[in-house]
């Protein structure tokens, strides 16, 4: 299996279905399900990844890229989200949901695929209530880099260097309260183990931070296409980012990625139903999720976007190379990980962050 395949031969392989481990036709009830909405990431949702499942399913997947997880959360919480069957919460902000009662409890025995998943992901209570039960299910993960073009940076940036009067103009922060703060702690000298908790005084600091930075910035991105054209464009020269853009533009630019020495943000998303999601539809979402744990998506996601699944079924098939590029070669990778925690007072953050943006 190797990362050479061409996204032609890849989309060829898997529009004729011969992707190995694909589930087996769902029965009549989930068939009558014409579409189901998806709401999730632009980098975890290509047509290209769902299509094998909508061809072996008949049920059409319609995707709808979120712009944050605050942005998803808000409009759960208020019914604006009416059409969503599937949506993508955090693992570490997945207790926001449950306490809201957004969403429905699963019967992992649907989920057959879970058994393949890492222990770090498979016994994780984040995604449970107090009485044990699970309402969500990790299944995609890897890390929030620093991307930047080495022809207009001197040397490998850290988070100082998004704070930076000499780069003005030309940095990019994501438009969420709670990394962007976090890295304005860590800036200030807050320690990465209670930088997700910083006290008032520390998150005024952190404020001071953002309210100086933020003529500084090219933008706030929302999407990850959009800050990657930001950088093809040479419109932004550094920014926090995910690895898309790194991935997708070093063959025809100077592009490096960076891993701050004081924490790399990890990060690891969900899958989850809405709370009154109709039970003929929880029936394909079951059958769904079992597909992101699956071979099938796993392959596509690693050979395309460069991202694991919380699953080990692909693993033992790639060479080391391989494995390091989505840092499954070392599973203690995750040790050295900053896992962004909503903290309790998060409305605090998000007041923060709108004052800042408002600044």
């Amino acid at each position: 299996m190797a990362f050479t395949m061409t996204r032609r031969n890849l989309l060829a392989t898997m529009a004729a279905g011969t992707a190995a481990g694909l589930m087996g036709r769902v029965g009549s009830a989930q068939a009558a399900v014409s579409e189901m909405v998806w709401a999730t990431w632009d980098s975890n949702g290509h047509p290209e990844y769902v299509a094998p499942f909508q061809k072996e399913t008949g049920t059409a997947i319609k995707l709808s890229y979120l712009s944050s997880e605050d942005a998803q959360f808000a409009a759960l919480k208020t019914g604006s989200a009416a059409d969503w069957d599937m949506i993508n919460p955090s693992l570490n902000g997945s207790w926001r949901y449950i306490k809201a009662g957004l969403l429905k409890k699963l019967d992992m025995s649907k989920v057959p695929n879970s058994a393949k998943m890492y222990d770090v992901f498979k016994t994780t209570k984040k995604v449970q209530n107090e009485g044990g039960d699970t309402f969500a299910i990790p299944y995609l993960w890897g890390l929030n880099p620093i991307v930047y073009r080495t022809d207009k940076l001197d040397k490998e940036p850290d988070y100082t260097t998004l704070f930076d009067k000499k780069y003005a103009g030309q940095l990019a922060m994501r438009d969420y309260a709670l990394e962007s703060i976090a890295i304005a702690g860590l800036v200030a000298g807050v320690s990465r183990d209670k930088v997700f908790t910083m006290d008032a005084k520390e998150l005024a600091e952190a404020k001071k931070l953002l309210i100086t930075q933020k003529p500084l910035l090219r933008t706030y991105w929302q999407t990850i296409g959009d800050l990657t054209n930001l950088f093809a464009t040479g419109e932004v020269a550094c920014a926090f980012s995910w690895r898309v853009p790194y991935d997708e533009l070093r063959a025809k630019l100077p592009m490096g990625m960076a891993k701050p020495k004081a924490g790399v943000m990890g990060w690891c998303d969900c899958f989850a139903m809405p709370a009154n999601l109709p039970e003929d539809k929880a029936e394909v979402a079951y059958k769904f999720v079992d597909y992101l744990l699956g071979p099938t998506y796993a392959s596509a996601i690693a050979k395309i976007g460069n991202y694991a699944t919380t699953s080990s079924v692909i693993r033992d098939q790639l060479s080391k190379e391989e494995q390091a590029t989505i840092f499954i070669d070392d599973m203690d990778v995750m040790k050295s990980f900053m896992w962004p925690v909503a903290p309790d007072n998060y409305s605090d953050w998000l007041k923060i962050w709108n004052e800042v943006k408002a600044s």
